[in-house]
Order: structure tokens, then sequence, then C-alpha cells
């Protein structure tokens, strides 16, 4: 029984998976961009190790995590596959030091203190890292304010451990994905500012999940990331 469920879930999930990479080509191409420019992230926090290894067999390679603990219970379970693990939540200066060790990148940088310290916990390869940029003024969102990047970014790109990609945002959510717009465009300004301001390339721009993710291509993602449309409804928390 358990093997038919697994082979259920497994066919569900390469539909899900040919559906959102058919909508990631259109997107492309609207835009006159190649897919093969964009990554797919899959958004595999609150979801079992064992849906992580149905989406790697499947093809994908990148998975996002946003709590350390539970990207350290999945890693030890998967030590096997060969997958790109992004942190992608906001991440507490205490954790550093694991979430250094876990992951291969930090998608949410948003202080000069944390930076710091994945940078003292880093040691044999530079650990690839983007800033994420607070958009839309919520008070539930994290990450650093627009007046504050430019210092922000200066002190990262200076650590000598850290390699500074790019920039992340969540938006505020709207039904209407042309209601994000000004938000992912604003966010490619940024990034395009910030690399005169560094002279060097910053060629990720990580925005855009399930439900705007298309209009975030057009507007000059690299990197989306997907949960829902891939695994499906998130399990509910337990008590």
């Amino acid at each position: 029984m358990a093997e038919k469920i697994a082979a259920a879930q497994g066919v569900e999930f390469a539909t899900n998976l040919a559906r959102v990479r058919e909508r990631i080509e259109r997107a492309a191409r609207r835009s006159g961009r190649r897919p093969g420019e964009i990554t797919l992230v899959a958004v595999s926090k609150t979801f079992p190790a064992e849906a992580i290894r149905a989406a790697y067999a499947a093809g994908l390679r990148d998975f996002g995590e946003n709590r350390v603990q539970e990207m350290s219970e999945k890693r030890a379970k998967l030590g096997d596959l060969d997958a790109t693990w992004h942190f992608i939540g906001h991440l507490q200066s205490n954790k550093a030091k694991l979430a250094a060790e876990l992951a291969d990148r930090i998608d949410s940088v948003d202080s000069l203190g944390l930076a710091q310290k994945l940078d003292a916990a880093t040691a044999e390869t530079r650990l690839k890292v983007l800033v994420e940029i607070h958009l839309g003024g919520e008070a539930t969102k994290s990450g650093v304010r627009e007046a504050d990047l430019p210092a922000l970014a200066e002190g990262v790109a200076a650590l000598p451990n850290l390699d500074l990609r790019g920039l992340m945002a969540v938006p505020p959510y709207s039904d209407d994905p042309e209601q994000v717009r000004p938000y992912f465009r604003r966010l490619r300004e940024l990034r395009d500012a910030l690399s005169h301001q560094l002279g060097r390339p910053l060629p990720t721009l990580s925005m855009g999940m399930s439900h705007d993710f298309e209009v975030a291509i057009e507007e000059g993602s690299t990197e989306v990331r997907v949960g829902t449309a891939l695994f499906g409804a998130r399990p509910p928390k337990a008590d």
C-alpha cells in the first residue's frame, strides 16, 4: 500500500513539475529570455524528506528551507543527494554557524552582524549569499530597508568568506500578480544600481513564488521559489 501511495504521489509531483516548467518557459519566451536562465528552487519547508527525494528523482536539484532545525533533520536523511540547499527564511544570528554548515546558499542576509557571523563560520569555500530587501513596509516581513542597502552591500562584499550574488525579496501578497509587478521591477532596479555601485556583477534576482513567478520572470527574476505549485497544500502545523 505504501508503495502505491508513493507512486501516486510521484505521478502527481511529475505533473505539477511539468506545469511549472511550462509556465516558466512561457514567461521566459515572452520576455525574450531563455528558460535555462531561471533556477527553480523547490520550497520544501514543512514537507517531509520523502517529498524532497521524489522531487530530486524528478529532476530538481535546488531546495529551499526556512528553519535551521528542519533543514538539519532533512539533510541527515538526504545526505546521499547531490542537491543545492538554500536557506530562505529569517535567520537569527545565534543560528548562523549551523546554517553556514548546512546550507549551500543563504538567500536572506538582512544585517551586517548576521553577515559577519556567517563569514566567521565559513572556512573552506566562499558561501554564496543574497541580501534580502524589505519591500512594501509590512511589519511581518524581514529584510533590510532600501535606504540601508548600499551600506550593507558594501559591508557584505568586503567579507572574505562570503560571495554576494544578488538580491532577494518577498513583496506583499496579491491575488492579482500585476499588482506585484512594481515591486519586482523595483528590486531589479535596486540590483542594477547596486551592481554599478560595487563595480561587479550581481547575477541573482530571487523573486517570484507559486502565484506570481511569471510576472517576476518578465521583470528579470533569475531564481523563483515555488512550493505549493509543486508539492500541493502544505501539511497542517502540529499542535
